[in-house]
């Protein structure tokens, strides 16, 4: 989850002259990131061998 301080600090960070798309973006970025912080801390990660067996089932 994003909080309200993330949200203001990746505000600030944009430049003046932004889109509603653009901070959309921006915000949606943060919360992928966010998640993934998260993901790794409470171990849900993929091995290098299990990322490479989905991998693989996914090209063929």
């Amino acid at each position: 989850m994003i909080t309200k301080t993330q949200i203001k600090n990746s505000l600030d960070n944009l430049p003046e002259n932004v889109t509603v798309d653009q901070v959309i973006d921006q915000l949606i970025f943060i919360e992928k990131i966010q998640k993934g912080l998260d993901d790794s801390r409470n171990g849900r990660v993929n091995s290098k061998e299990d990322s490479k067996e989905k991998l693989s089932k996914w090209i063929k």
